[in-house]
């Protein structure tokens, strides 16, 4: 049964009040507005014509940054920071930036994450070879800007976030929001619930950690508390998590004992050692949808290697191989029905070579890869 969504918010720092807080404030607006199709991401009947619809010099500043000038904005697809043009351009999936550090707990600097990923990660092109397709043939994408984040105002931050990750999907346009740390999935996954139902949206959620702390240094608005935040708000619940690629020494032992109350399931790089990464994720994607209609992912690049991934606050040794993670993303959007993901924790500073930012971009292009290949396997 859908639950009403509470107000998602305020946030306490004592414990004893943490009952009493309000989740992320919400924010005012339009009912959902479905578009008439059996299938949940269908185009419209008639893509609108991009060239159509740039003006020359966004055009022109578009195409330039391939030559390392111009605009920066995700893969080069036009940028509509203003919600209400989304409905002039129609598109199927927009990119969301969600530039907020604040609940990180070892190394900041994650808020720079969704600027890095425009600007520094390497564009090959468009043509994805595996699926023998020309992406944006099948999808239009935007990028619809970041949500503002004041440095300092945890609050209004996650507000905004919903907001902007609201407007954009209850158009019935695929929200991919770029963190970010990891507190970010509270107001994104929520607002995704919103639009979709309280309880009707699964989440496969790759990461080292769990998160799914209760209060991290008297802050319940943490990256390690935000799966935490979703089980106790109804906006998923907790049978509707999988998470892959836990390791290390955190969270202890009592927090695992919550999780297992709530129904959660995870699997460790120990099980996935002993029986491999495409056995494990076979079962987790079954385990995400057997009572959810929709799928959300969550991907901490620390869940990655830091050899592959270094460029984050909590590094873990021991982790997810690239070259795993991209094709499990590029199937689960392929086979499912994803209505939103995020990327989080990306932190150029600690980065080198910028293996981090072009991890957090390709797996981007292969979520992108797989749901233009399900729309052309469905004749959409």
């Amino acid at each position: 049964m859908e639950k009403t969504p509470p107000p998602c918010g305020s946030l306490a720092d004592n414990r004893h009040h943490r009952r009493t807080i309000s989740p992320i404030p919400t924010t005012s607006a339009a009912a959902p507005q479905q578009r008439s199709t059996n299938y949940p991401f269908a185009m419209s009947e008639e893509l609108p014509n991009r060239d159509e619809l740039l003006s020359p010099g966004m055009r022109e500043q578009l195409d330039l940054g391939y030559v390392f000038g111009g605009l920066s904005t995700f893969a080069q697809q036009p940028f509509v920071p203003d919600l209400e043009d989304l409905d002039r351009w129609k598109p199927d999936v927009a990119i969301v930036g969600a530039p907020f550090d604040i609940g990180t707990t070892n190394r900041p600097g994650a808020r720079f994450g969704p600027r890095s990923i425009r600007t520094s990660a390497y564009e090959s092109g468009t043509y994805h070879i595996d699926l023998d397709l020309e992406i944006f043939d099948h999808l239009t994408v935007v990028d619809a800007g970041d949500a503002h984040c004041p440095h300092g105002n945890t609050d209004q931050s996650l507000a905004n976030i919903r907001h902007r990750v609201h407007e954009v999907a209850r158009r019935g346009i695929i929200p991919i929001t770029l963190g970010g740390d990891h507190t970010i999935t509270w107001p994104a996954a929520t607002a995704v619930a919103d639009v979709h139902g309280y309880g009707n949206v699964g989440i496969v959620h790759f990461d080292a950690h769990a998160d799914t702390a209760d209060i991290i240094d008297g802050n319940l608005a943490s990256h390690g508390t935000p799966m935490r935040r979703l089980i106790e708000s109804g906006a998923i619940p907790g049978d509707r998590f999988v998470q892959v690629g836990l390791r290390g020494y955190w969270p202890p032992a009592d927090t695992f004992d919550w999780m297992r109350e709530q129904g959660m399931v995870w699997h460790t790089m120990q099980e996935i050692w002993d029986r491999g990464f495409k056995a494990v994720m076979d079962d987790a994607v079954s385990e995400a949808l057997a009572s959810a209609d929709h799928l959300y992912i969550s991907v901490d690049v620390d869940s990655l290697d830091p050899s592959f991934a270094p460029g984050t606050g909590t590094p873990e040794p021991g982790g997810i191989a690239t070259s795993d993670i991209l094709r499990i993303v590029r199937q689960l959007a392929r086979e499912h029905n994803v209505v939103g993901m995020d990327v989080v924790e990306v932190a150029p500073a600690y980065d080198v070579s910028e293996l981090t930012v072009n991890v957090a971009h390709r797996l981007v292009m292969e979520a992108l890869g797989g749901i233009a290949a399900r729309r052309r396997d469905l004749g959409q």
